[in-house]
């Protein structure tokens, strides 16, 4: 039983980081949704208002994000744009991290440096996911008409 609980606590942490890795680039989005919705909850819109204003903050940012970094032409405007996508992610990264290892290892000092290396680890991951975004092919009619 105790091996079974073991192996149900690895696949819980592996199921945990993947799902971190995944949606890593939807911090900032989430972070502008959950904001917006607790102000427009502060301001008297009720849990479904709340809910409701939040999604459709977060689409927008979402939206724009991508727009951004698919129509600036600008290498430095696309790169502060990808950085405002990384840097929520890289610290989601660093206390989702952090949370994991403080169960783990007794020392500040090594919780700090797995929890810096998983920051590391999920801001590259984002990056790396938005510049796909950046890289993605267009189907225009000229590339259509080679096909």
């Amino acid at each position: 039983m105790i091996i079974l609980a073991i192996l149900a606590s690895l696949a819980a942490i592996g199921l945990l980081c993947w799902l971190l890795f995944t949606l890593a680039v939807f911090a900032l989005p989430a972070f502008v949704g959950v904001t917006v919705g607790a102000w427009a909850h502060g301001t008297g819109a009720g849990i479904p208002g709340a809910i409701l204003v939040g999604a459709i903050a977060a689409a927008i940012a979402l939206a724009a994000g991508y727009l951004l970094i698919t129509f600036v032409r600008p290498m430095w405007l696309k790169l502060i744009v990808a950085a405002a996508f990384v840097a929520p992610a890289a610290i989601a990264g660093f206390y989702a991290t952090h949370g994991i290892v403080k169960h783990l290892m007794p020392s500040d000092a090594w919780q700090i440096a797995f929890s810096v290396i998983g920051a590391i680890a999920v801001g590259i991951t984002a990056f790396v996911r938005v510049a796909g975004l950046a890289a993605a092919p267009s189907a225009s009619g000229r590339d259509l008409a080679r096909a």
